[in-house]
């Protein structure tokens, strides 16, 4: 059974920078993409960031490229994201999401694994 868990939430201010992380379990962590998306109130579910199977490839969104990095360690089975130069419209419940399938791109459907999601609030 694949499950997902996020970790590292929390309240930074505008400017801070905070890092959480996706532990994975249940099968090959290194066979599986990885990705981030968020959800703020009001908002559509958004694709953040994400990362293929081997941490060669990597996409971000326009709005958080060259703050964000995603990267994975296959030996600790876990994906991070650090998040640097917050602002207050990164405030969002950050989920952490892997395809079904081995070697194949996120979906951000519900073909996915999804984990439980870890809320980051940007004060201002």
């Amino acid at each position: 059974q694949v499950q997902l868990g996020e970790s590292g939430g929390g309240v930074v201010q505008t400017g801070g920078s905070l890092r959480v992380s996706c532990a994975a379990s249940g099968r090959t962590f290194s066979n599986y993409a990885m990705a981030w998306f968020r959800k703020a109130p009001g908002k559509d579910r958004e694709l953040v960031a994400s990362i293929d199977w081997s941490g060669s490839v990597t996409y971000y969104a326009e709005s958080v490229k060259g703050r964000f990095t995603i990267s994975r360690n296959n030996a600790e089975n876990t994906a991070y994201l650090q998040m640097n130069k917050l602002k207050p419209e990164d405030t969002a419940v950050y989920s952490c999401a892997t395809p079904s399938r081995a070697f194949r791109a996120v979906l951000g459907n519900e073909n996915d694994y999804w984990g439980q999601g870890t809320q980051l609030t940007v004060s201002s």
